[in-house]
């Protein structure tokens, strides 16, 4: 009897799916994957088959991942100290290289490798094949003293992003590849730019005109004072929190870049908890949802 109860919770799990499967068929959907989501073989898996089912299903998923740790992992062995101004990695050539070798080389084969074993078809892309990615410094702003202008800061080969070949990645999805991004540019005169993987996943997600943008994360999404999840909020709300300071820190640029890529004609933007087992599949396909929507 307890066998028949559990198949017949499952058979109502699948009958809450049918409106949203049917919602987002031949949608596309860029997810950046990084944080713990990226660390916990469980979840890596978990993820990996996530993505294979979407596509069976007839969603196109796009990856575009991240890899701090493992290029702060890698500086360390080699005797290289990681430095940092206001959250952003200072890239010179000797660590551009280095950061080009963990996300294109290793963390990049990895994921495409996991999605492969699990059924998929999934191509591994940089900022330089096709152009994919193109790129053009970015440059921190420190402000001074009261009417000065501010401190114009170069940290390197750190970009933003200039344009997005989204012709190449549609054409993968047309052929039922799962496109994953390594979050590295090129620029006008060949260089290489390491870019935030936020960044690159809200401009992917404006040149596909996608329907969602799912950001994972490390925390349930956006609280408020009162440390409490926020379920959805718009623009107005959102801005509003970031000039009380509610909103701060790492969750500041995220935010950012999904007001961004919304204003870009991403028809919705989510911040979830990448800790969580099946998580984009719980965002997208159950009645409730889970971490913080955001909409204009």
């Amino acid at each position: 009897m307890d066998d028949m109860k559990t198949s017949m919770e499952r058979a109502d799990i699948l009958v809450e799916a049918l409106p949203y499967i049917r919602r987002f068929f031949n949608k596309t959907i860029v997810i950046k994957y990084g944080g713990h989501a990226m660390v916990d073989e469980e979840l890596k898996n978990n993820f990996a088959r996530d993505l294979v089912l979407m596509k069976y299903i007839g969603i196109n998923a796009v990856v575009v991942h991240g890899g701090g740790p493992q290029i702060g992992n890698l500086l360390k062995k080699l005797g290289k100290e990681s430095k940092f101004v206001q959250g952003m990695r200072v890239t010179d050539e000797e660590t551009m290289d280095i950061v080009e070798m963990v996300l294109v080389g290793k963390v990049n084969q990895e994921i495409v490798g996991l999605i492969n074993r699990h059924g998929g078809r999934s191509v591994g892309l940089s900022g330089k094949d096709a152009n994919l990615i193109r790129a053009e410094k970015y440059y921190l702003n420190a402000e001074k003293v009261k009417e000065t202008p501010p401190e114009i800061i170069d940290i390197g080969l750190v970009g933003k992003v200039k344009a997005v070949n989204a012709e190449l990645i549609t054409t993968l999805m047309a052929d039922g590849v799962i496109p994953v991004i390594a979050p590295t540019g090129v620029g006008d005169g060949g260089e290489t730019y390491n870019i935030n993987a936020d960044l690159v996943a809200g401009a992917v997600a404006s040149a596909l005109v996608a329907e969602k943008l799912i950001l994972l994360t490390d925390v349930p999404g956006v609280l408020n004072r009162q440390k409490e999840l926020i379920h959805t909020m718009d623009e107005r709300t959102t801005r509003r929190m970031i000039e009380e300071g509610t909103i701060e820190g790492g969750m500041f640029p995220k935010v950012k870049c999904c007001l961004k890529a919304l204003r870009g004609g991403v028809k919705k933007a989510h911040i979830v908890d990448g800790r969580l087992k099946h998580t984009i599949l719980l965002e997208m396909f159950t009645d409730q949802g889970i971490g913080t929507e955001i909409v204009l």
